[in-house]
């Protein structure tokens, strides 16, 4: 491997790209069953809580139009119960802001705990296997990178990837509820915001499969790195590193690998970091183009109104209304 930065090679073409998407997505079915086996009762728990935050956000929308419309139609009217009506619908929405907040808690409780859960569920898993198998297989460097990525991201990549899938699903069902909304108003919006996310959606998928092949190609040297910090901090070398002075070479070499792993993560971040900030700024420029496109139609009618209230005052129309004076005599 050289000793470079190193770039992940990126798919040819949209084709492959779809390959290794479809790849990646055949583990998760066996990722689930993981998560399931490890504790039933936290997965159900987790389930329940990414369909009600997912359900939420609309539904505070929905109680915020709710609450603008009562409001005008109080200052209009200046009837009590209008103005009791705007504090029942606050009231409301301070109850679904409680249970959001509650969800949320709750969400990053049944984390940690699944965390801990499955991270022990999966190293039994693997130590069973580890005592299972013979010598050769200690001994295959590739079988052995392996087992050592899935003893190192036990607690770490399964619950990952199955929280990222959930998140991704709630994500959905939330933009759903809220184009079911927007479309009352503007089909267009809908197809603007969406259309919008799809750019932000694809970086983000593509730079979470480098970030994922970086990692993998990295367990060789990974090793070596550990095996550096081993023969510096056990006992059972150090008389060695005393006697041959090898210190100062162990940590060259120790300070070469951490750099190139240094180099290798900060220019990853840094170009995802440029296409997000990019992104986000498209996705801000539909939103706002959103805004534009229904302030468009709220103003015509007014100028409608305002051509009629025109007219209503023009001097034809008031020859046409009896004078003051007509009406008294």
């Amino acid at each position: 491997m050289a000793h470079g930065v190193i770039r992940a090679a990126s798919p040819e073409s949209l084709r492959e790209r779809a390959r290794l998407t479809l790849q990646y997505l055949k583990y998760l079915p066996r990722t689930f069953s993981l998560v399931r086996e490890s504790s039933r009762a936290f997965a159900a728990g987790m389930i329940a809580l990414l369909i009600g935050q997912a359900a939420l956000p609309a539904a505070m929308a929905w109680v915020g139009k709710l609450i603008v419309d009562a409001v005008v139609a109080a200052a209009r009217g200046g009837d009590p119960a209008q103005r009791w009506q705007v504090l029942r619908l606050v009231a409301l929405e301070a109850g679904l802001m409680a249970v959001s907040t509650a969800m949320s808690r709750g969400q990053s409780l049944l984390r940690d705990l699944m965390r801990a859960s499955l991270g022990n569920h999966v190293n039994t898993l693997i130590l069973e296997k580890a005592a299972t198998l013979e010598l050769r297989h200690f001994e295959d460097a590739d079988f052995y990178d392996k087992m050592q990525n899935a003893r190192r991201e036990a607690s770490i990549r399964p619950l990952s990837m199955a929280l990222e899938t959930a998140s991704l699903l709630q994500q959905l069902l939330i933009l759903a509820s809220y184009a079911v909304l927007l479309a009352r108003l503007s089909p267009w919006s809908v197809l603007l915001i969406v259309a919008a996310s799809v750019p932000s959606f694809i970086a983000e998928a593509r730079f979470s499969g480098e970030s994922f092949r970086l990692n993998t190609w990295r367990a060789p040297e990974g090793r070596r790195q550990n095996y550096l910090e081993w023969i510096l901090t056990r006992d059972s070398h150090v008389k060695e590193v005393k006697l041959f002075d090898l210190a100062p070479l162990v940590l060259r070499r120790y300070r070469a690998l951490f750099k190139k792993f240094y180099a290798e993560d900060r220019s990853l971040a840094l170009r995802k970091g440029a296409a997000g900030l990019a992104l986000g700024f498209v996705s801000l420029a539909a939103f706002y183009g959103a805004y534009a496109l229904h302030v468009q139609p709220v103003r015509l009618p007014g100028h409608r109104d305002g051509g009629r209230a025109a007219a209503a005052h023009s001097p034809a129309h008031s020859r046409a209304r009896p004078s003051a004076g007509d009406r008294l005599s």
